[in-house]
């Protein structure tokens, strides 16, 4: 405790959005998240929802979480997916966290949307996909690259626990992965009954 207390003095806690002094995220920070807003995403057929534009403040929370390590914010956006489950779909619901490659949960000390899923609290959660081995890194693929190096190499490992199933993932860029992920569980009998994102880089409003 008294190391912890240390350290607080020595490095004061920030946000991770803008970097005032504070908690991991700040109130106004966490405004810019609203409420599930529908996406038009063609191809991945359950209901697509994300909260917030992939950009500024957002993007920065998300980058912090995922790649910076600042876990402190898996708390903030349980909190947020807790509160959007209500809209998109009823109780009780699954949450079933889109796949990370071995590699990057690697590097980031265990798959990143599991940790936000199991931040949520009110879902049960189903981690049932995987990527199968040669899947790339998806940044600065177009959409056809993204779509062919997800197509048929995201693998299903077991089946959830009944209720309303949502894929979960932190970016909504293209749609191809939460395509794969919906076409996958299917594929095994399971239906998702929406996709829901933190944010999106689709055209938002």
């Amino acid at each position: 405790m008294l190391v912890h207390m240390t350290l607080d003095l020595l490095v004061p806690s920030r946000c991770s959005g803008c970097g005032r002094s504070g908690p991991a995220c700040c109130s106004s920070c966490l405004r810019v998240f609203g409420p599930p807003s529908r996406l038009s995403v063609p191809g991945v057929g359950p209901p697509v929802w994300a909260l917030a534009a992939y950009g500024g403040v957002a993007r920065e929370l998300v980058l912090a979480f995922k790649e910076r390590g600042a876990r402190a914010l898996a708390a903030w956006f349980g909190a947020l997916v807790a509160a959007a489950l209500v809209s998109v779909g009823p109780a009780p619901w699954v949450l079933v966290p889109a796949p990370s490659r071995s590699a990057a949960a690697r590097e980031r000390g265990g798959d990143h949307m599991v940790r936000i899923a199991r931040a949520a609290q009110i879902a049960s959660v189903a981690p049932l996909l995987s990527f199968a081995a040669g899947v790339a890194d998806s940044v600065g693929l177009g959409p056809g690259a993204r779509r062919r190096n997800v197509d048929g190499r995201i693998l299903v490992c077991g089946r959830p626990p009944p209720g309303t199933v949502v894929v979960l993932d932190d970016v909504v860029t293209t749609g191809a992965t939460a395509a794969a992920c919906v076409r996958a569980l299917r594929s095994s009998g399971v239906r998702a009954k929406a996709v829901l994102a933190l944010t999106s880089a689709r055209p938002w409003g």
